[in-house]
């Protein structure tokens, strides 16, 4: 695990949108996994701004999770997320997007697509994640045992409690996300986290303990991690 500690947020942005662009231009065809929330707004936003740089036919999208049974087009989904600040303003071909359906009638039936997805176009080329406030990368909560590859998973209370749907009205219980087998085998991964809140649990992440019970300690067994963190708000 590479770890770069940045002075301020805009630094953290301009790095990690420099890292992916760089890894993006690295091969002709790319499979990228994004993650939403606030920690890689800024990037993504700057990605727009240097779109130019960036080839939208040989780029693939791969959504990271999204909040179950939540409308796609509910303004607190993953789904309107990244459309609105990466696959719109990246010019991103619906078939070169792939996302888990949150209205899907059977889950598993929508994960078991999800892995045949990977399973056929994978592995995932760079992967951007977030880490919650309990550890969670994806949907991958706190447990006693992990899920190796896409399924639906009980939402913790700290999950239940983000701003993305917090005030959105649904009673939420659920999530889908990729499992970490299926966040390992990408070929780089990057972690741009930012902010006092998150110290505690950046102090736990670099204590290198890998535990089921802080579910980000697993990057550790990956060979090419990038942590871009900045403890300041701004």
């Amino acid at each position: 695990m590479q770890i770069t500690r940045c002075t301020s947020v805009a630094e953290l942005n301009e790095l990690s949108s420099e890292y992916i662009i760089n890894d993006l231009n690295s091969r002709p065809k790319s499979l990228f996994c994004t993650a939403t929330g606030n920690s890689p707004t800024g990037i993504y936003r700057l990605l727009a701004d240097k779109k130019d740089l960036i080839d939208p036919n040989g780029l693939s999208l791969l959504k990271l999770d999204e909040w179950y049974n939540l409308p796609m087009d509910h303004p607190a989904s993953c789904e309107y997320y990244l459309q609105q600040y990466m696959i719109l303003p990246l010019g991103i071909a619906d078939e070169n997007y792939t996302g888990f359906n949150a209205m899907a009638k059977d889950p598993g039936a929508e994960c078991k697509r999800i892995n045949d997805f990977i399973a056929a176009k994978g592995p995932i080329d760079i992967c951007v994640l977030g880490i919650g406030l309990n550890g969670h990368i994806g949907f991958n909560e706190p447990a006693d045992f992990l899920q190796p590859h896409a399924h639906l998973t009980v939402l913790s209370e700290t999950s239940l409690n983000h701003n993305m749907i917090k005030s959105s009205g649904v009673d939420m219980k659920y999530g889908l996300t990729l499992g970490v087998a299926d966040i390992l085998q990408s070929k780089k991964i990057i972690l741009p986290v930012f902010g006092k809140n998150k110290k505690d649990i950046m102090d736990r992440l670099f204590e290198g303990k890998i535990s089921s019970q802080l579910p980000a300690s697993v990057l550790w067994l990956h060979r090419d991690v990038t942590v871009f963190y900045c403890e300041n708000d701004s």
